[in-house]
């Protein structure tokens, strides 16, 4: 079966390392339906089995060198892992680095070789010190949970004393994240530039193709990607429904865009903040057409009202919040259904007189950059991790 899917795979030829992207999503779903037969089996949740393979070959304990002194440590009632560099000449404070991991809300960790060697590659280029979450995943916890698990424990790095403890910038410190990391970021970067009481808020925020909106899952990069390897439409739609505490049942609702038809109410508010047609460049939106149903189903967002949360969604924030946000980069991939969630965010976000920097990558996929060991080693791993600690380099 999975010989037949990759002969008719519409895979375009600019990606990177073509079979090798290949090999790794067929390994990556050859492991997925050993897991869901698991499941079916009623052994156990798919996702607490697929994160145990992963977690099992690949978490690594947290070893120092000479270069980088790695610590676990607990912010507030979450797990951290942190990435210091030894202090150089007579610099007494660092720049800083709060990351939240990808993985659908549901896999991975801080503690992973993947995370590990890219936060520690972070901290030794920009010599700053690293925060890496490890919020709490799905089944264990859905929405909001991992929301206030980045927000509790960035907040707890944002005191002064913590922040003197590290020996860190309070003037110099980024949010980031990748994949839904990225949606964390984003989500606790708006709550923060809200909090009156907090002293201290980071200089800039930095999203790698980030999920940011559950509204439309027929945007152009939805319907060009939609069997796109590592993250095709469907996976993101279940990590959604995982994530949001929902039925599979809805899968096809959400596919069809029936949970925010024309018809229903709650959605009508929010569907100029999400119009690709006039959010997206002419070389994003190519020849695709809007998907909006004149009539669907209203009962989906009544029951699952974290399709139209701005905590999940950051997508859908007012113009007023994103005025309030610090300077921006957003990295998107064009092999990547979630581009134009990243492209979106970056037009609204210019318009609301924001600084960003929208950093494209033509021949790149969804989770490259953390692709860069052997044998995971992509030419597109390396090339968007280099452009995205330049930017920080320059702007922190």
């Amino acid at each position: 079966a999975l010989s037949a899917y990759y002969v008719y795979l519409p895979l375009p030829g600019a990606v990177s390392d073509p079979w090798k992207l290949m090999l790794l999503d067929a390994t990556f779903r050859a492991v997925q339906q050993t897991c869901h037969l698991i499941h079916y089996l009623r052994l156990s949740h798919h996702l607490i089995v697929l994160n145990y393979l992963i977690c099992t070959f690949d978490k690594l304990k947290a070893v120092s060198s000479e270069d980088i002194k790695i610590t676990d440590a607990v912010f507030d009632g979450v797990e951290v892992r942190v990435f210091e560099p030894p202090a150089k000449g007579d610099e007494s404070l660092k720049r800083s680095v709060v990351y939240i991991h990808g993985g659908g809300w549901a896999l991975a960790s801080a503690r992973t070789s993947l995370y590990n060697n890219l936060c520690r590659i972070m901290a030794e280029s920009l010599n700053a010190v690293v925060v890496s979450v490890e919020y709490r995943l799905v089944p264990e916890v859905c929405f909001p949970e991992q929301y206030h698990d980045a927000l509790r424990a960035t907040k707890h790095f944002l005191q002064p004393d913590v922040l003197a403890e590290y020996s860190v910038d309070p003037s110099r410190i980024a949010i980031s994240g990748d994949s839904a990391g990225g949606n964390l970021a984003a989500a606790v970067c708006q709550q923060l530039s809200k909090d009156e009481d907090l002293a201290v808020r980071p200089k800039l925020q930095a999203l790698i193709y980030p999920v940011l909106q559950a509204f439309d899952f027929n945007t152009p990069s939805y319907q060009q990607n939609m069997n796109m390897p590592v993250l095709p439409r469907y996976v993101m739609i279940n990590y959604w429904i995982d994530y949001i505490n929902g039925n599979y049942d809805l899968a096809h609702e959400l596919l069809v865009n029936n949970h925010t038809a024309l018809n229903v109410g709650r959605a009508l508010s929010f569907r100029a903040r999400l119009n690709w047609t006039a959010l997206l460049p002419p070389s994003f939106k190519k020849s695709y057409k809007p998907v909006a149903q004149p009539t669907g189903t209203a009962a989906i967002v009544e029951r699952l009202p974290a399709l139209l949360d701005v905590r999940a969604v950051p997508l859908l924030a007012d113009d007023a919040t994103l005025a309030r946000q610090p300077r921006t980069y957003v990295l998107t991939c064009e092999n990547d259904v979630l581009r134009d969630d990243g492209a979106m965010y970056a037009a609204r976000l210019e318009r609301a007189g924001v600084p960003v920097t929208l950093d494209h990558f033509h021949d790149c996929f969804h989770g490259c950059m953390i692709f860069t060991v052997w044998p995971t080693d992509f030419s597109a791993g390396v090339q968007t991790r280099n452009s995205y600690i330049k930017w920080l380099d320059e702007n922190l």
